[in-house]
């Protein structure tokens, strides 16, 4: 499984931007495809889940100002960002994974996009 992320950029605050990741490869059965970001200094921490296992689900610090899609079709998923805040950069990485039948988690990750937001 290959996750290609793109989008990322330097925009300034209130900004928006639109995060892209195409799954290619053995792409057939993903539970879950969403977003996580790392922060200079902070540790990985997950930004927006789409899955079959649950409602769409957000970090905290969100606060409704992002959007996930998730296309099971295309085996894509886009983070939609708006009201940026310079506390929003990062380097966002695009994930997916499979709940095998054990319940076991197989995580895949994209090579992450950097995203910077300038006051």
């Amino acid at each position: 499984v290959q996750l290609q992320a793109s989008g990322g950029g330097l925009v300034q605050a209130g900004g928006s931007l639109r995060l892209s990741c195409v799954a290619s490869g053995n792409i057939v059965g993903f539970t879950g495809m969403g977003w996580y970001r790392l922060a200079p200094g902070k540790e990985r921490e997950m930004v927006a889940i789409d899955s079959d296992e649950d409602i769409a689900k957000y970090a905290d610090f969100v606060e409704g100002r992002f959007t996930i899609i998730r296309d099971n079709a295309l085996s894509t998923v886009h983070l939609e960002m708006n009201s940026l805040k310079v506390e929003d950069t990062a380097v966002y990485y695009c994930n997916a994974y499979r709940r095998g039948p054990s319940g076991r988690k197989y995580d895949y990750w994209g090579q992450g996009t950097q995203v910077t937001v300038s006051s």
